[in-house]
């Protein structure tokens, strides 16, 4: 959420308040990272482990206190410096102007009225930091060398962001300056306002935030001190943890993926001005053109003058705002809590479950969701509970009854209920699993909202609460509908109502699209299981012949194969493809609409443009 900059008003790379040897330092990091690098801790000792991690940061950041790479003025000064560099590269800049909203911090308002669907921002490749302009600078012989760096091109944007920084000539000065000078991520938390999020369900996530985050910094502190190839870059007497933790969310807040200059595969970019936009419910309006060569951006509804122009960030949900994004979106509808199923291996219905759900392209095993809206769930979790509550009778019926290859179709349309007891059981199970979900929070709705009133609540801490409660209202909504319809399907049954009975006539009924089954795993709507560990860098040294791409981390505590710019051969479709590492992290995942709007124009490639901040 954009504010006001708290930069430093010192000198780039002065101002330290004390002295700390380079052996001292060096020490420090060398615990730190064989602290962020030592075996899992076991369940229930996150918190400690994430103590005695933060711990040892705010001893470093103590000693670092004055060293960091600062401007002179506050961020809004260098707004008119921004925009006349766009002009000069031949950005768009003739129907806004950055102003600020309050609450919702800087974005863009228009100076005349814009029609929805108006092209009204382009900005030129020119503009952008990639990771192939990254190859292209100062960081380019240390990225030849380094593994970490080649495999995540997240990684790479924030050292080649503070590399750029700090060099007084750099072309991207006029962008850089105007980036917040600090972030409403849970990097920036502090410990009691992170206690907070204990027990709701964003809380590993930002504790493996943090943890990954020191353990990338602590490497690359000795990779500049020590790799020859990191000896001309301009951060080995100014790369304190602060600059890292700014240059993390950064990226983590406004990394998109654009097609390379050939378009055969994506990478990742920065792209100014249009960063400055706050996200609103919509739908996706960004897009690539490969021909000129630029992002460019169609306005999402038609803006009056003096209006703010938004655009739609992505279908996330406010965990994932919180901890990628750094705010809490109040009218989101895409909020969802995950919640984890399975059927039971050791279960004596095991195979037939697992092979019902197989034909109606279902995990035996997943993590689905449970939405704020009505009903709290989706087609593909209907289908999932009644497989989980058959009978044995009523699983044979779906396999070798009489249609059964059809029927399949129906398990996910509420027409067609498979029996009233099923309805009965599913529901109760469900009203079941959400009411001992809430149990799991320390503190009631009513306690949180009581918390939200005190005028003196801190905005962290505010944004968690705030989060704590929308799971606990998601929850409470499920347990309600549970009830409602366990309710009537019981009353169905009492009163010997005739179940609907399934017709291949009955085929045009399932023509609504979330109740189509199968489904090809279309992401569930919902998360697809983690099922990377986390690599461990405890062996990994700065010589880069050691490093493991196979495994690395991410900037927002994630794992994945590569990263978020996995390159696709030419002539695959990487418009619409989602690839692996995308599935298991979340600040690189691009959403299904993204897939459906790629097919409108050849000439478009569309961004995974939600991993931005509100600013």
């Amino acid at each position: 959420m954009g504010k006001k900059s708290r930069v430093k008003t010192q000198k780039s790379g002065t101002g330290a308040t004390a002295a700390v040897s380079p052996k001292e330092m060096m020490n420090l990091i060398s615990e730190l990272l064989q602290k962020c690098s030592s075996t899992a801790p076991s369940p229930g000792k996150e918190w400690e482990e994430y103590v005695q991690i933060r711990a040892l940061v705010e001893k470093i950041r103590k000693k670092q206190k004055g060293m960091s790479v600062s401007f002179e003025g506050t961020r809004e000064e260098f707004f008119s410096e921004l925009m006349a560099w766009a002009t000069e590269c031949g950005a768009s800049c003739d129907c806004f102007e950055i102003s600020n909203f309050a609450d919702e911090g800087y974005g863009l308002k228009a100076i005349r009225d814009i029609k929805a669907e108006e092209l009204f921002l382009w900005v030129p490749r020119k503009m952008l930091m990639t990771v192939e302009s990254a190859k292209n600078s100062v960081l380019g012989p240390l990225y030849s060398q380094d593994r970490i760096l080649q495999a995540m091109g997240n990684v790479t944007l924030a050292i080649h962001l503070l590399c750029e920084r700090a060099n007084p000539s750099s072309p991207w000065l006029p962008y850089i300056k105007t980036l917040p000078a600090d972030y409403d991520t849970p990097l920036y938390f502090e410990e009691d306002e992170v206690r907070h999020l204990l027990a709701t369900q964003a809380i590993q996530d930002v504790l493996s935030q943090y943890k990954n985050t020191a353990r990338q910094y602590a490497y690359f502190y000795k990779v500049i001190h020590t790799h020859p190839n990191a000896s001309k870059l301009p951060l080995k007497d100014a790369f304190t943890f602060d600059d890292y933790r700014w240059a993390v969310s950064s990226v983590m807040t406004r990394q998109n993926q654009i097609p390379t200059a050939d378009g055969s595969r994506v990478t990742l970019a920065l792209i100014p001005l249009w960063d400055m936009c706050n996200h609103t419910n919509g739908l996706i309006t960004t897009g690539y053109n490969l021909e000129d060569d630029r992002c460019e951006f169609m306005a999402l509804k038609d803006y009056k003058e003096a209006e703010q122009i938004y655009i739609f960030y992505g279908t996330r949900s406010n965990a994932e705002f919180v901890i990628h994004n750094g705010f809490f979106f109040e009218d989101n509808a895409h909020d969802r809590v995950k919640i984890k199923l399975g059927v039971s291996k050791s279960e004596r219905l095991y195979a037939m479950k697992a092979e019902v759900l197989a034909r109606a392209g279902i995990p035996a095993s997943s993590i689905f969701a449970l939405h704020c809206s009505e009903p709290p769930i989706s087609a593909q979790l209907l289908a999932f509970l009644r497989v989980f509550c058959m009978t044995e009778e009523e699983l044979r019926d779906y396999l070798v009854g009489d249609h059964a290859i059809n029927k399949i179709f129906t398990l996910g349309n509420t027409e067609f209920p498979v029996s009233w007891e099923n309805e009965i059981k599913l529901w109760t199970f469900l009203e079941t699993r959400a009411a001992l979900l809430l149990k799991t929070y320390k503190t009631t709705s009513e306690e949180d909202r009581s918390m939200l009133e005190k005028p003196d609540l801190s905005l962290h801490s505010r944004i968690a609460i705030k989060l704590r409660l929308a799971e606990k209202e998601i929850l409470e909504r499920a347990v309600s509908c549970g009830r409602a319809k366990r309710l009537h399907f019981q009353k169905q049954l009492d009163e010997g109502i005739p179940l609907p009975l399934y017709e291949e006539s009955d085929i045009a009924l399932l023509e609504n699209a979330d109740a189509k089954l199968p489904i090809i795993l279309r992401k569930l709507e919902e998360e697809d299981e983690h099922v990377q560990e986390e690599m461990s860098l405890a062996q990994i040294k700065p010589d880069a012949a050691g490093l493991d791409s196979s495994k690395t981390p991410v900037l927002n505590g994630q794992c994945k194969d590569l990263n978020g710019t996995q390159e696709d051969p030419p002539g695959s479709d990487a418009v619409v493809k989602e690839s692996e590492a995308e599935k298991h992290d979340p600040s690189t995942k691009r959403t299904e609409a993204q897939g459906e709007e790629a097919g409108r124009d050849t000439r478009s490639f569309l961004m995974d443009f939600h991993n931005k901040t509100r600013d």
